[in-house]
Parts: structure tokens; C-alpha cells; sequence
């Protein structure tokens, strides 16, 4: 089953109107909104598997195919 971000990050990468930077930033948007979820995820006691982790597997897929650079991680990132 294909989520609706998924089908966004499809949408995003297939957009022939937008450049690859403008691309490459939606992305981002994409993943630091799901990286924030991802981290308030797991600070809940509701479960281990939160959910974003595939989510955030597609966004990374797409950049890669976009040729854009792993971003530098701090001490805060996931």
C-alpha cells in the first residue's frame, strides 16, 4: 500500500515544472517534517515501531536520485 506521502514524493520528484533544487527543497521539507515526527514518536510509549522509518527511506531514495548530498547530521539527528 502506497502512502500519501509516498505519493507526494513521487509527485514531487515526477514535477516537470519545478527544478531539481526547488525539488530537492520540498524533499527536505518532507523528511526534517518527518524526522520530527519520527523523534516524537518515540519519546510516546504507545510502541517501537513508529512508523516513519519507510517514510523516511522514500525521501531519501528520491534525493539520492536527484543527486543531492546526505545533509551533515549534529548530535540531535536521527
Amino acid at each position: 500500500m502506497v502512502t500519501f506521502r509516498e505519493m507526494k514524493v513521487q509527485e514531487i520528484v515526477e514535477d516537470e515544472s519545478l527544478t531539481t533544487e526547488e525539488k530537492i527543497a520540498k524533499l527536505r521539507d518532507i523528511e526534517s517534517e518527518a524526522r520530527g515526527l519520527q523523534r516524537a514518536a518515540s519519546e510516546s510509549p504507545m510502541g517501537d515501531d513508529d512508523g516513519w522509518q519507510d517514510e523516511l527511506r522514500q525521501v531519501r531514495i528520491a534525493l539520492d536520485k536527484l543527486g543531492a548530498e546526505e545533509p551533515n547530521k549534529g548530535a540531535a539527528s536521527l
